[in-house]
């Protein structure tokens, strides 16, 4: 297994790691189009490795013909949000990287299964799917897992219970519109209408919602990293292993939940080949609302991703 790292800022040097950690690959190459950088930081990976018991091997380059033939290649390649800036900021500049790294990765590796990161995430994952013309199970957003993460670590925190306990899916577009499904959200299988109050829970799902602002407003200098690596490894064992996890991910909609040629985030069954399964759950008339609605954001801004 070779897992490549387009990127070698804090998040993609931290999904880098984790992979290292979790003995995930055979071989990770972390690339980067800054001279020294991705090196630098992948011979400090390699030399954690002794301590770790890892036998990963990390390379660091600058070229991205180091990725060749890559099993999975992550892409968290492009410019971070700053403190005032929504996500939808970044289109244009990172659309244009989007398009410059999949042209590079995708026919070096043709078979390999793509994990989009960059911001804004799923207009992010629907450019990479066009340029690189793999079939939709092989290229795959990560935002739902994170909002998610951030809405049971919310609810943990203020029921003070194990966050183990708390089951949660965040759908939708990774913005200001994205759509926390509060029915079904549970603390070991009680509904959390249950245990908390409407107000309450609004206010989390606010919070959720505001959850990157949140951290970038506090950072001032960068965007959040831990929770999205940590969310990428997530997806990549669920396909490393074929764990046919469900989870919650952005991917090109054919049809489900009524809606078609929109990327966004919906539960997914997660396998070695990719998505493997959209998962069609059952919305009541105001989730279908708040979906679309959130849908129609997106596809907004896929309108202004231009590709000749």
């Amino acid at each position: 297994m070779k897992i490549t790292v387009v990127g070698a800022g804090n998040v993609g040097a931290s999904v880098a790691q984790r992979l290292v950690d979790e003995e995930l690959a055979n071989e990770v190459v972390l690339t980067d189009v800054v001279e020294g950088l991705p090196q630098g930081k992948g011979l400090d990976m390699l030399e954690s490795s002794p301590v770790l018991g890892s036998d990963v091997k990390v390379i660091g380059a600058n070229s991205y013909d180091a990725t060749t033939d890559s099993d999975i290649v992550v892409i968290t390649a492009g410019i971070a949000r700053k403190p005032g800036m929504s996500r939808d900021d970044l289109l244009t500049t990172n659309a244009g990287i989007l398009k410059s790294v999949t042209q590079q990765i995708a026919p070096r590796s043709p078979k390999s299964i793509i994990v989009v990161v960059s911001n804004p995430l799923d207009v992010m994952a629907y450019v990479a799917l066009r340029v690189s013309g793999f079939d939709r199970t092989r290229v795959i957003g990560m935002a739902g897992i994170l909002d998610t993460a951030r809405f049971r670590t919310f609810i943990a925190t203020e029921l003070n219970v194990s966050i183990e306990d708390v089951q949660a899916f965040v759908l939708g577009g990774h913005g200001d519109s994205m759509v926390p499904l509060v029915r079904y959200t549970s603390v070991a299988g009680i509904p959390l209408t249950e245990m908390m109050s409407t107000d309450k829970i609004e206010k989390l799902v606010k919070r959720t919602r505001d959850g990157g602002a949140e951290i970038v407003s506090l950072l001032k200098t960068g965007s959040a990293y831990y929770a999205p690596s940590a969310s990428v490894v997530q997806m990549v064992e669920a396909i490393v292993r074929d764990k046919k996890r469900i989870l919650p991910c952005s991917v090109y909609l054919k049809g489900e939940f009524g809606m078609s040629d929109v990327v966004i985030g919906v539960p997914v069954k997660l396998g070695k080949k990719g998505i493997e399964q959209v998962v069609e759950i059952k919305l009541t008339d105001s989730e279908k609302t708040e979906l679309k609605k959130s849908a129609d954001d997106v596809r907004a801004n896929m309108t202004k991703v231009k590709f000749d």
